[in-house]
């Protein structure tokens, strides 16, 4: 399984540290980021890992090299302009090959998020206690977390790990970032296409297409420097 680190954005809410270092490089008790994904994975053994980029690209790939150092292979896809989440995975297809991969916002910090068990997402049949069909919670695996204070409304509604655009009696929650994905999901998005990922994650659940569950670890989406500096704070 390859997995994809989205690291394209600008990072408008982070600025002024955004404005010399991009927000994937912001360190969280003293690493990258986007580095506590790549150990993750490693540890995990996925290893074959791409990373968009734009603002700044260049810092990254100096900083993370080929990936060697963390026992993994880094491949780069760049963008001249940020092409939103799902531009940004059709755009580096060609590295992704045709196997289910995972992608990472990477921008979050959950430390604790165990990789492996996104291996097999989509091949287990058994995870509802009986076989279902392909068209059906088969494209996608979401991860989704309790609604952030700064996020009340939330995104998705869950329901017998099925996900929903609406809650069941009000209840929704926020979507981690994190998710297990066919690459065929993005044959609508051409190379080089702005497009966001929740775009399309809206149509597929609107169909009854995409499977979840709730993620209870440790969990920020570090968008401000306010939460930056929370988790920074000294324990």
């Amino acid at each position: 399984m390859k997995a994809m680190i989205f690291a394209a954005g600008r990072g408008e809410r982070m600025r002024p540290l955004t404005d010399t270092l991009p927000k994937p490089l912001l360190k969280v008790r003293g690493r990258a980021l986007i580095v506590w994904h790549i150990v993750n994975l490693v540890r995990a053994g996925i290893t074959e890992i791409v990373i968009n980029h734009a603002h700044l690209g260049q810092m990254i790939e100096d900083a993370l090299g080929d990936g060697s150092k963390f026992g993994a292979t880094i491949a780069y896809s760049p963008e001249a302009v940020a092409l939103e989440t799902a531009g940004g995975i059709a755009n580096a297809r060609h590295l992704l090959g045709e196997a289910p991969f995972v992608a990472i916002a990477g921008d979050v910090y959950c430390p604790h998020f165990n990789f492996e068990q996104v291996k097999n997402t989509l091949e287990d049949n058994d995870i509802w206690g009986q076989p279902y069909a392909a068209d059906k919670r088969d494209n996608a695996w979401l991860y989704l977390v309790k609604n952030p204070v700064h996020h009340p409304q939330g995104d998705f509604g869950l329901h017998s790990f099925s996900v929903s655009n609406d809650g069941e009696a009000g209840q929704t929650y926020t979507y981690s970032g994190i998710g297990v994905y066919r690459p065929a999901m993005f044959d609508t998005v051409s190379p080089g296409q702005s497009e966001k990922l929740v775009t399309l994650l809206r149509e597929y659940a609107a169909r009854g297409q995409i499977g979840g569950e709730v993620y209870r670890g440790d969990w920020t989406d570090v968008g401000t420097i306010e939460r930056l500096n929370q988790l920074n704070a000294p324990l």
